[in-house]
């Protein structure tokens, strides 16, 4: 887990940020959380699932590949997709709290941290834009995530999630198998009547779980870059 400390214009004057994208910089991984208000930019790239979480609701995620630690967007020359989910692009950054206000944090020890990419101050202390760029995506990330539980809720107050088996079979004749996820019941979503339906869009989130059932073509994807993967050794 990693450990922030609060970001400043004196400890930090001449902290850069690594932008770029590869497994030395943690980008190999199968999946990132995400929330409702992402799931429009999400579903264009990358299938949407829900992963059932210790207090018994639900985190959606965004997810890259097939396998633990399998990212099949990640290559020698970066992230392969037109969006990247903020998750994981304001990386080495969090949200932190100072009495009843939100602060901005950095992972010093994250390898993104160091003296190359991207500056964060001016040299007379002010904020560069990239830095003023993260500030507004990590508020919007915050949001985000904070207006999940009550989606969550309305998804299993109908009984929208249900969990899935995706079973593989490679061009090379191998076999895997994609399980411990849940996706929207599309079965019980037609059946849902007009009054659910109209409570689900007063509330915001039939938007979201159309986006959530699209997303699922995506696997298709998902599989042709397995495929590609393994054809290339």
């Amino acid at each position: 887990m990693p450990q922030g400390v609060p970001l400043n214009n004196i400890d930090h004057r001449d902290l850069r940020i690594d932008t770029t994208r590869s497994a030395a910089l943690g980008d190999a991984t199968m999946s990132t959380p995400t929330f409702p208000g992402e799931f429009r930019h999400l579903q264009a790239c990358y299938p949407i699932v829900f992963r059932r979480i210790a207090d018994g609701g639900f985190q959606p995620l965004a997810l890259f590949g097939l396998r633990e630690g399998d990212n099949l967007f990640l290559d020698a020359n970066g992230w392969q997709a037109p969006y990247i989910p903020m998750a994981i692009e304001r990386q080495p950054f969090l949200i932190g709290r100072s009495e009843e206000s939100l602060t901005l944090h950095v992972d010093i020890d994250s390898p993104r941290a160091g003296t190359n990419g991207e500056a964060l101050f001016l040299e007379h202390g002010g904020s560069t834009d990239y830095l003023e760029r993260t500030r507004s995506l990590l508020l919007a990330l915050y949001d985000g995530l904070q207006a999940t539980p009550a989606f969550v809720a309305a998804l299993t107050a109908h009984d929208l999630l249900e969990p899935f088996v995706l079973d593989v079979t490679l061009d090379d004749g191998s076999q895997g198998r994609l399980s411990g996820f849940h996706s929207i019941a599309e079965d019980r979503l037609r059946a849902l009547d007009g009054d659910a339906v109209a409570g689900l869009h007063a509330a915001g989130h039939l938007e979201p779980i159309y986006m959530a059932v699209a997303s699922v073509s995506r696997f298709r994807d998902l599989i042709d870059r397995m495929n590609r993967r393994v054809a290339a050794g």
